[in-house]
């Protein structure tokens, strides 16, 4: 008997949909969710069947499945920045009272595609392939390494060093001399994401986010999650940007920070955060394809050990727009 792949509900033969959670299961494939209402939508649909907003056209071509989701910017071998003013905002839910200050900075449009990662790094680790899709089975070693390798070959100063050392291509990922990586803000390469600049940049550079998502109220405008993912990743760039320009801040793949993760936040206002000084995990944001909605609010925190990978998790990168303090 089959099992419907959302819910594991029992199905009787040659069903077409789960009479349990209406997951589209048999010969018919998923084509996407609804953009309106988030509807889960099969290749037989043209019109939504819960709110009957039309379905766009499809393309079946020796059995695969393409639709006319195109990214909405032209995607280059290097990462397009945007620029992210200086302000101040309340970090997280805000329970600690943690004001946070920051300079201005650069962050990718959108995160690293896998056609990005391939130019840079020579190969694609990816399991969900298409090369305007998120680089994913990454872990914050290889991120970091990519990092220093894409600040070579653009001619700027490497971020990250172990040492005097700032090519890590003979370091194991479960290596202990990681822990000794220090990253300098001041340099002209590209980095990860503080965790900071990463949640003000999904704030959309506000003192208070009016949003859950980054860009819209409603996740199905502006992310790729679990109830609409299909149970993959999606071209980067399909959904609506926020007002900064950046696209997949929440949904798509979850994204690395440079921080060491905590549970909670430091309280008290700070100023250019880069996290704590040690730990045994990173964080990362933003949620993922699989991910409910709370995960992929603008505030949702969790972590990884730096030599984990997995399907749903990639990265974006920064640069520093002026010198700090260390």
């Amino acid at each position: 008997m089959e099992k419907c792949i959302k819910c594991g509900k029992e199905l009787p033969e040659k069903s077409n949909f789960c009479f349990n959670c209406g997951f589209p299961v048999g010969t018919l494939q998923v084509l996407r969710s609804c953009t309106e209402c988030g509807n889960t939508l099969s290749t037989i649909d043209r019109y939504c069947s819960k709110c009957g907003v039309p379905v766009k056209t499809i393309l079946v071509n020796d059995g695969s499945i393409q639709t006319e989701d195109v990214p909405q910017v032209k995607l280059d071998k290097r990462p397009t920045m945007v620029s992210v003013p200086s302000g101040q905002f309340v970090m997280a839910s805000g329970t600690n009272n943690s004001l946070i200050t920051l300079v201005g900075f650069h962050m990718s449009e959108v995160p690293i595609t896998q056609a990005q990662y391939s130019f840079v790094m020579g190969k694609n680790p990816s399991k969900l392939i298409g090369s305007d899709r998120p680089v994913e089975c990454v872990n914050w070693c290889e991120a970091i390494s990519y990092c220093n390798i894409l600040s070579q070959m653009c001619g700027l100063f490497p971020c990250y060093s172990i040492g005097n050392t700032t090519d890590f291509s003979g370091l194991e990922p479960t290596s202990p001399v990681w822990k000794r990586i220090v990253c300098n803000f001041a340099a002209t390469g590209y980095r990860l994401p503080t965790e900071a600049e990463w949640e003000y940049a999904a704030r959309e550079g506000r003192g208070k986010s009016s949003t859950l998502y980054s860009g819209s109220a409603n996740i199905n405008e502006v992310a790729w999650y679990g109830e609409n993912s299909a149970i993959s990743t999606h071209n980067v760039a399909t959904k609506k940007p926020n007002s900064l320009g950046l696209y997949d801040m929440c949904g798509n793949v979850a994204e690395w920070c440079w921080d060491y993760y905590a549970p909670t936040l430091p309280a008290g206002a700070q100023t250019n955060p880069q996290g704590p000084k040690m730990g045994d995990s990173h964080v990362k944001r933003g949620g993922s394809w699989l991910d409910d909605p709370q995960q992929c609010t603008v505030f949702y925190r969790s972590g990884s050990a730096p030599n984990g990978k997995s399907s749903s998790l990639g990265f974006r990168v920064c640069r520093s727009e002026v010198s700090i303090t260390m």
